[in-house]
């Protein structure tokens, strides 16, 4: 395993593992470290001044669960606004809330200000379901964390979809607009 995390179980995945991951499947990508970002607020304040991150989509990731604890991903445009009772009931998930900080290391291994869809690399049990926001799937450039939250990562959304078939994650894609 390359890391650990605070309460000592291993992590599958590094920022690191993760970039190589991309180049071994032919993903091209690029990648501009910063500042940590917590809130899409923030990023947005960071993506102003680095060049590369003023165009493409910039992603937003919530990290749910319902009371049958079955874990979700959902992946959208940084800026749209989110109805999780809406959402929950879309996507057939009911009544959502956030999961813990715990549930997301232990499911996704990642902090929080730090989810991401990379994260599925990482849910080799393939307990988390994903919904992407279909904009993603079709900007010709989407920028999400690699793990960490000090850095951002730009594909295409082709690829990020290529990438979700390689973790066995099939997404169920959402009309957000």
């Amino acid at each position: 395993m390359d890391s650990e995390t605070p309460d000592g179980h291993d992590l599958p995945t590094t920022p690191q593992t993760l970039l190589a991951l991309l180049t071994t499947l032919g993903i091209p990508h690029e990648t501009v470290q910063h500042e940590a970002v917590f809130t899409v607020e923030q990023s947005s304040r960071v993506n102003a001044q680095h060049a590369p991150l003023r165009s493409g989509v910039h992603i937003k990731n919530l990290f749910l669960r319902n009371k049958r604890e079955e874990m979700w991903l959902v992946v959208a445009e940084a800026h749209r606004p989110i109805d999780l009772k809406q959402l929950g009931e879309r996507i057939g998930l009911g009544r959502a809330s956030f999961g813990s900080a715990e549930r997301l290391m232990k499911y996704l291994g990642v902090r929080p200000g730090s989810v991401t869809p990379f994260s599925l690399v990482n849910d080799t049990a393939h307990a988390v379901r994903l919904a992407v926001d279909r904009v993603i799937l079709e900007a010709p450039r989407a920028w999400a964390h690699p793990l960490v939250n000090t850095m951002t990562v730009g594909l295409s959304g082709a690829d990020l979809g290529r990438f979700f078939a390689h973790t066995g994650h099939a997404p169920t894609i959402l009309a957000l607009d």
